[in-house]
Parts: structure tokens; sequence; C-alpha cells
């Protein structure tokens, strides 16, 4: 495959293999068996021009430093302006809190820790954030947030008994509004 044309990866496909992606993960019968956590991936720099995460940064380095690698990794192997497609249980859903298996919220606030265009705002506007970016020399810039929201909160929006800004403040303020995030990132190199 060309750098042009770019792999795409499915990480951590369990039971959901995509067509068309190299389905990976630890266990079952993906395309190929990885342990994600082991370092560095077999891709070459700016081999990758899409990954899904779907239900997977979640249960990824326990340990922040480990954490830290797997996003420097992800960076190295993907190309510029490639596709990064995450979704994640929201950390207030009672689906995260149940599962001993989920070693750190993820949220779009977290990702955007990522991004050069944000640490450098921070700095300007002398905001405490981390700049990970900065610090990692990584770039990913948030393109699109989703939030999937729990069927009851989900019913009232559609019915149009509550209102997007409703929810932003529900969601702030209460558990189980929302079941589950989509970000969509871009890589920036």
């Amino acid at each position: 495959m060309t750098k042009q044309e770019g792999l795409r990866l499915n990480l951590g496909s369990g039971q959901h293999p995509i067509p068309g992606y190299l389905n990976v993960d630890i266990a079952g019968e993906p395309d190929l068996k990885l342990d994600l956590e082991s370092l560095p991936w077999p891709w070459e720099n700016d081999s990758v021009s899409e990954v899904v995460l779907r239900h997977v940064l979640e249960h990824l380095g326990q340990q922040t430093s480990l954490f830290l690698d797997i996003i420097k990794e992800l960076y190295r192997v993907c190309q510029d302006n490639a596709l990064v497609q995450i979704v994640v249980p929201h950390p207030r859903h009672d689906h995260y809190l149940a599962d001993p298996t989920h070693v750190r919220p993820i949220d779009a606030n977290t990702m955007a820790l990522f991004s050069k265009a944000n640490n450098q705002a921070w700095k300007e506007n002398r905001i405490s954030n981390s700049p990970l970016g900065f610090y990692l020399n990584v770039d990913f810039e948030i393109m699109k947030v989703n939030y999937n929201l729990d069927e009851v909160w989900k019913t009232q929006f559609e019915s149009g008994q509550i209102n997007q800004e409703a929810v932003f403040e529900a969601l702030s303020r209460y558990n189980n509004v929302a079941t589950s995030i989509d970000i969509q990132l871009r890589v920036r190199k």
C-alpha cells in the first residue's frame, strides 16, 4: 500500500471488524493480534490515513506515562491529515463506572490537551491546562464531538422538551445523561 493511500486501522476491533480496515486486537480472531500497550506498534511512520478506536482508549495506559506513549505512537504512525475516530463511554455514565477494565476517563477535554493550537491559545491567555501537544510534540485537532444521549434524555431532546443548551447543562451536572462520546480528530504534521 502506498503512503498516499494509507493504511486504515480498526484498533481494538473485538467482535466488530470493519471491512477494508486492518482489524487489530489482542484477543479473538482479528487480522492482526497485537497488544496495543506493547510499543512500538509495527507500522511505519506516517503510514496510516485513518484509525478507529471504538470503546478502546479507556482501556489503555493505566499508568499516565504509558497512556501518553500510546498517544505519541498514534501520532507517529498517522499521516498528516489522518482521521482518528474515537468512541468512548461517557465518564459519568454507569457504563463507564461499572466496568473494572476501564482504566481512565476520556472526553473531548482530554483530547483537546493534544492540540498545539489549543496549547498556544492557553499559553497566550495564561490558562493553566497541560499543554500536552507541546510537551509530546503531537498535534490532534478536534473536528467534531457528539454526545450519544441515554434513552431518557434522547427522548426528551427529540420531542423538543429540552434543547441543546439544557442537554449541555445536564451533562455538566448529572450522571447518566450521555452513554458515550464520539470524538473525531484530524492529525496535523
